[in-house]
């Protein structure tokens, strides 16, 4: 383990002094207890041309010595003096990639085996106006309520709407039709991360997405629809921070969305309608309301949502589990 490309061969044999085509980036912060694994999800992958390089987000709690524990020339080791936030820890990541793709993992997630495979083989097979891929994902330690969640999420909100593509995908991500899970999922030239700009560092929600939407504008992104990944949920932001983050997503893709809103698509209310969740995930009711408009009362997705939402919240005000 290093902090820069080493010469000589993987355990498999695979020559690693030339440029890998995939490197994997790794954004850490405190994560001793888990990093292992999603490193372990990534050396295992049947595709073996990568690097991997962990960004240590000025971790204090080991993060280091767990991923110097790594005897492999692949894993590369870069930190933060201090923490910056998840959106930086990956610019530095790929500002140090070299490899033609770069694919993201968060350090508390892990990949299937095959993942990197499969989708480098769709890209493959597709023209040079496709820059990138996604797969599906699992996501485990839901609760029973999570899982119906997940369940009603995909069969009633997120009905009806392209999974690959340019400017339609860019429409059902920021109107939340699709959900990509970018961070741990997505494969993308790096230099077509690059020239969008890289993450934006002034969003630690949304950055993800933020940035696909701006790899569309110059490419189109494939699906390739198989679980290929693996989310553990480890807790949420607080509701505030969505509130922050979503208002600087809607305005830094202004134009997009004022486009669909002169076309009678709601984006702004099915945004709000998701801070209301959030809300009242939480237990608090009264700023739930805050976010309400008269457009709920036609929309019978959305009352499905409330009063599941609703649920969620009585629990938390009982102190049961969300």
């Amino acid at each position: 383990m290093s902090e820069e490309t080493s010469e000589g061969a993987s355990p498999d044999g695979t020559d690693t002094t030339a440029d890998p085509r995939v490197s994997v980036v790794v954004p850490a912060y405190r994560r001793a207890d888990v990093v292992g694994r999603a490193l372990d999800s990534a050396l295992a992958q049947t595709t073996t041309d990568l690097e991997v390089v962990v960004v240590d987000d000025g971790s204090d709690d080991g993060t280091e010595a767990v991923v110097a524990a790594y005897d492999d020339p692949r894993v590369r080791y870069l930190a933060h003096e201090g923490n910056r936030g998840v959106s930086a820890a990956r610019n530095t990541g790929v500002d140090a990639a070299t490899g033609e793709y770069v694919a993201f993992l968060d350090s508390d997630d892990e990949w299937l085996p095959r993942k990197l495979e499969r989708q480098l083989a769709v890209l493959d097979e597709r023209g040079g106006e496709w820059v990138g891929v996604y797969c599906d994902v699992a996501t485990a330690d839901l609760s029973l309520l999570g899982r119906l969640g997940a369940a009603f999420s995909e069969r009633v909100v997120r009905t009806g709407g392209p999974v690959e593509g340019g400017r339609e995908l860019a429409e059902a991500l920021v109107t939340m039709r699709v959900f990509m899970s970018p961070g741990s999922t997505l494969l993308v030239e790096r230099e077509a991360v690059r020239a969008a700009g890289g993450f934006d560092e002034g969003l630690s929600i949304y950055e993800d997405w933020d940035l696909v939407l701006r790899v569309l504008a110059a490419g189109r992104i494939a699906h390739v629809a198989e679980p290929l990944a693996v989310t553990h949920f480890t807790g949420d932001a607080p509701a505030e921070a969505y509130v922050e983050n979503d208002a600087r997503y809607l305005s830094r893709n202004a134009a997009l969305v004022d486009d669909l809103e002169a076309r009678g698509v709601p984006v702004r209310h099915v945004h709000r309608m998701g801070l209301v969740g959030h809300f009242l995930a939480e237990g608090r009711f009264g700023d739930a309301a805050a976010y309400l408009d008269g457009r709920v009362l036609r929309r019978p997705a959305d009352l499905a949502r409330l009063a599941f939402w609703s649920v969620l919240g009585v629990r938390a005000r009982l102190g049961g589990e969300r």
